[in-house]
């Protein structure tokens, strides 16, 4: 496993536009609708903005209606760290990047039934998509 990737929160600033460093280093979520929900044929890896990590590939995103990128599995089982997140008064699972910790969003278990059972509920602001990958 690759070394983590540490930067002061200056240089996360610096690297990241006001709404990517909310998102993923402040633990924020973006409003629903506002990403790419879209499903497409396009083979390719959808990459951590903060560190280029390769985190989920797009035959695997999903429509689940919930107006964030919704994926039913990450591209290994070691790209991404669960961690339980008790905010908000609720508990759900949060998903960060296992590179640089970034937070990406939450995984719940309402996915499709025919695979793996999961949703990568992920903000789209956390991801860069690398097409033909």
């Amino acid at each position: 496993m690759p070394e983590k990737i540490r930067k002061t929160e200056a240089e996360w600033r610096e690297q990241l536009t006001a709404e990517q460093y909310r998102v993923t280093r402040e633990q924020g979520t973006e409003a629903p609708f506002t990403g790419d929900c879209q499903v497409t044929d396009e083979h390719g890896i959808y990459h951590c903005v903060c560190c280029n990590a390769p985190l989920f590939e797009n035959e695997h995103k999903f429509d689940a209606g919930c107006g964030w990128p919704s994926f039913d599995r990450s591209l290994t089982g070691k790209s991404v760290e669960r961690h339980t997140d008790t905010s908000h008064g609720m508990r759900r699972i949060e998903v960060t990047c296992s590179r640089c910790d970034a937070h990406l969003g939450h995984v719940f278990p309402d996915g499709p039934r025919d695979t793996t059972g999961e949703r990568y509920c992920i903000n789209s602001v956390a991801l860069d998509f690398h097409g033909g990958e």
